[in-house]
C-alpha cells in the first residue's frame, strides 16, 4: 500500500462552466466595464462573466447563479466567477476578500510596468482595491483573492478538429 498517495477529495473535482464560445473576450478597448456588463458574443449580447455556486462538499451540485440575483450583502461564499480576459480564462472567488463585495461587478485591467503588460488584475468597485488574477495578491494589506484552476477541454460530441472547447474549473489544490 502506498501511503504517500491520498484519495482525491470531493472538493477537488472539476466541473463544467460551459462552452468557451459563450464567454466574450474582455480585452481592453476604450472604456472599462464591469465583468457582469453585457458584451457582444456571437450574434447576442451576453454578460462578460458567469457565476457558479459550488458547495465545498459536493462539486457535482455546482449550479450557475443568475447575475440578477447577485447583490451587495448576498451570501457569496462558495461562489466562483468565470470569465475570459485577453484570450485567457480566469476563475476567482466571487467575494472580495477585503469587503465581501461581489467581484462580478469588478473591472479587469492590465498590470503594466513601463508599458509592458506583466499580468492582469481585477478592481473591486466598493473600495478600489485590486488583486492579481494569477497570484491573487492584493495591492494593499495582506488580503489575497482565491484563484481557481481553469482548463479548456474538447467539448463532448465535438468533431475531431478540436475547435469546440469547454471550460472546466476546480478549486486550487493545497499542497502540504
Amino acid at each position: 500500500m502506498f501511503t504517500f498517495f491520498s484519495r482525491p477529495r470531493a472538493d477537488q473535482a472539476w466541473f463544467s462552466a460551459g462552452p468557451a464560445s459563450s464567454y466574450p473576450d474582455l480585452s481592453p478597448g476604450g472604456e472599462s466595464a464591469a465583468l457582469s456588463d453585457p458584451r457582444p458574443c456571437g450574434a447576442d449580447a451576453v454578460p462578460g462573466c458567469k457565476v457558479f455556486s459550488v458547495p465545498k462538499g459536493d462539486v457535482a451540485a455546482a449550479s450557475e447563479v443568475s447575475l440578477s440575483e447577485v447583490y451587495e450583502g448576498a451570501d457569496l461564499r462558495d461562489q466562483v466567477v468565470v470569465f475570459q480576459y485577453r484570450g485567457k480564462f480566469h476563475a476567482i472567488d466571487h467575494q472580495c476578500p477585503h469587503s465581501s463585495f461581489p467581484l462580478s461587478r469588478g473591472t479587469p485591467f492590465d498590470i503594466e510596468d513601463f508599458g509592458i503588460v506583466l499580468s492582469a488584475g481585477i478592481t473591486c468597485p466598493k473600495h478600489g482595491w485590486s488583486f492579481d488574477l494569477f497570484s491573487g495578491m492584493g495591492d494593499r494589506g495582506t488580503y489575497k483573492l482565491k484563484t481557481w484552476e481553469v482548463e479548456l477541454r474538447p467539448a463532448k460530441g465535438a468533431s475531431g478538429d478540436g475547435q469546440e472547447k469547454e471550460v472546466w474549473v476546480r478549486r486550487k489544490q493545497r499542497i502540504g
